[in-house]
């Protein structure tokens, strides 16, 4: 009999207080984004954990440039074999999404025959197409970040608007036309090393230890941390708020107003990144500093700052272990192909893109949206202009371009602003999925492996749908290593600076921004996420174990639990509850 969890609540044809959508003027490549249908039960929606939060109107625009058009324009372009991308929902402020099976086995078929030659000429030439791919990007950022919108006349910011909207799109067409082959190349090789009796939680092992941009921030950081120590600032940072610190510091003057001066050159390069991944509601550190400064506290929370050099060198070491542990198990001829496989995914290399890309793409892209409704709302007499945030793309642009009167919709700003905060308080008790949960599990490759929905994570939501009372959890061991703790359940970013060292990290899932906090925690623990999550990539990187695709860890555990997470099972067991 198939589970089947009700989404009669979320049926709807408004998606915020006054207003339906055009479905005609969407951007989609098969299916469009929408609210949910009472026929939408037939399918199987998982809660996506980029946006904690939930996203306010203008930005949903992601859900429309991003799952509707990015995943599915890039799944038709490879093609994908199993999938053609993503279909998206969206329940009060929280988004679902729903994988778009090819349903005949002939398509397939024919699909993965078209693939083949497509797949061998991006994989040959993947540095090569990466970097001219970055680049792109990056010359539209500064084609951007060297406006001044606060000069701009509302015809001025029109065309900036537009223009930041094509800049989006494209950026994300660019994300998944690059990440569906490299996960393609992964799956190949994950599934032949099966064949040879290869463990498939080694593999990502042997992927690790190459740099990339997010790291070399977080390096960054570290470096001001050690230079607020060399310099006396501790007692400071752990006595202050992080929302506090900028202005202490400057008030202090002589060493804490010298710090500031370097951390501000460190903004001028790194600052232009938000505290999760395309969401125009979320501040840059550039704009607020806030969370920068509270990673840098939560470095000084430990007696000695973290190693970055050490932790570099013990991923390497791991790699080249599990390589050689690989290799000891095959013949000669095996080895072959296993060698080959191995070289062909180190060089398109999914682990190091999926950190590399989020510095380029999903953690500044969606900036110049951001910048051009504050400026619109504040040049058409916004009491706030993040009420350009609660604005629809067709509302905005007809603000800016002079044909909406912006002081007739304030009242409906409100409800809007009312709507998102009663919502946003909502999403702990969102349900993890909608719809029927497919008996012979899922098959779309982006499900599996970055949002973790196996069969670990599907048995749980079904033992919690039954009441079942849950003591032992099992997931993905993503990192090795067993440790007993103290959990801290947190929801979303905001409160990372509070994480104390020693603490076991409980999630839905992590994004870069929570990268600083590997370096105190004791282990970390996430609904979601597969081997090629941000977790489990950073929890390898930094030695720390965890365990993703737990299925219901928020909804068991409690703030408080005494947990023990086995990184090398892929179990969580709660011991005691606080």
């Amino acid at each position: 009999m198939a589970n089947i969890i009700s989404l009669d609540e979320f049926v709807t044809d408004e998606w915020y207080p006054g207003f339906k959508p055009e479905f005609g003027v969407q951007s989609s490549y098969v299916e469009p984004f929408q609210t949910f249908k009472k026929e939408d039960e037939e399918r199987f929606w998982f809660l996506d954990f980029h946006w904690p939060r939930g996203l306010t109107p203008l930005g949903l625009i992601w859900n429309e440039d991003g799952y509707t058009w990015g995943t599915q324009y890039a799944a038709e372009q490879l093609p994908l074999p199993p999938g053609r991308g993503i279909a998206c929902r969206v329940a009060g402020v929280h988004t679902y999404g729903s994988p778009i099976d090819v349903p005949s086995g002939y398509e397939i078929g024919e699909r993965a025959a078209r693939m083949g030659p497509n797949l061998g000429n991006f994989l040959v030439n993947f540095e090569d197409i990466w970097a001219t791919r970055r680049e792109e990007v990056e010359r539209g950022w500064q084609h951007f970040v060297q406006m001044d919108p606060s000069s701009m006349s509302l015809p001025e910011l029109a065309t900036m608007l537009w223009e930041a909207r094509t800049y989006h799109k494209r950026a994300f067409e660019i994300h998944f036309e690059v990440m569906y082959p490299l996960l393609v190349n992964f799956l190949g090789f994950s599934g032949q090393c099966a064949e040879w009796g290869i463990d498939s939680s080694q593999i990502g092992k042997m992927l690790q230890g190459w740099d990339t941009k997010i790291m070399e921030t977080d390096r960054e950081l570290g470096k001001l941390s050690t230079a607020a120590r060399n310099a006396g600032l501790r007692d400071t940072f752990l006595a202050t708020d992080a929302s506090a610190l900028s202005t202490t510091l400057d008030a202090q003057g002589g060493s804490g107003g010298a710090w500031m001066t370097q951390f501000r050159d460190f903004l001028s390069v790194y600052g232009y990144r938000t505290e999760g991944s395309c969401d125009v509601a979320l501040k840059p550190w550039i704009e607020d500093p806030t969370p920068a400064l509270g990673m840098i506290k939560s470095y000084m929370q430990n007696d000695s700052d973290h190693d970055f050099e050490h932790a570099l060198a013990n991923a390497v070491a791991e790699r080249e272990e599990a390589i050689d542990i690989a290799r000891s198990q095959l013949s000669k001829e095996e080895q072959e192909g296993f060698d080959a496989g191995l070289a062909m995914c180190q060089k398109a290399n999914f682990p190091w893109w999926q950190d590399d890309h989020n510095f380029y793409i999903d953690l500044k892209v969606s900036l110049p949206l951001r910048w051009a409704a504050l400026a619109i709302a504040e040049k058409s007499g916004a009491d706030n202009p993040e009420d350009g945030l609660y604005l629809f793309w067709p509302e905005l642009a007809k603000v800016a371009e002079g044909n909406q009167d912006f002081g007739k919709l304030k009242g409906l700003i409100k409800d809007r602003r009312d709507y998102f905060d009663h919502w946003a308080s909502r999403r702990s008790s969102m349900p993890k999925v909608l719809g029927t949960i497919p008996e012979g599990g899922i098959t779309d490759p982006v499900l599996i492996e970055i949002f973790g929905l196996n069969e670990h994570f599907l048995n749980a939501v079904k033992a919690a749908a039954s009441g079942e009372e849950m003591r032992v959890l099992t997931g993905v061991p993503a990192s090795k290593g067993k440790v007993r703790g103290i959990a801290r359940v947190l929801s979303n970013a905001d409160l990372l600076h509070t994480l104390n060292p020693g603490d076991i990290l409980v999630c839905e899932s992590t994004s870069p921004n929570w990268t600083p906090a590997f370096a105190k925690i004791a282990a970390c623990v996430c609904d979601g996420g597969g081997m090629l999550s941000h977790a489990a990539i950073v929890g390898r990187e930094y030695g720390v174990p965890t365990v993703t695709a737990v299925g219901m860890a928020t909804v068991v555990i409690s703030d408080g639990d005494e947990v023990e997470v086995d990184g090398d099972t892929g179990t969580v067991t709660v011991f005691k509850k606080g």
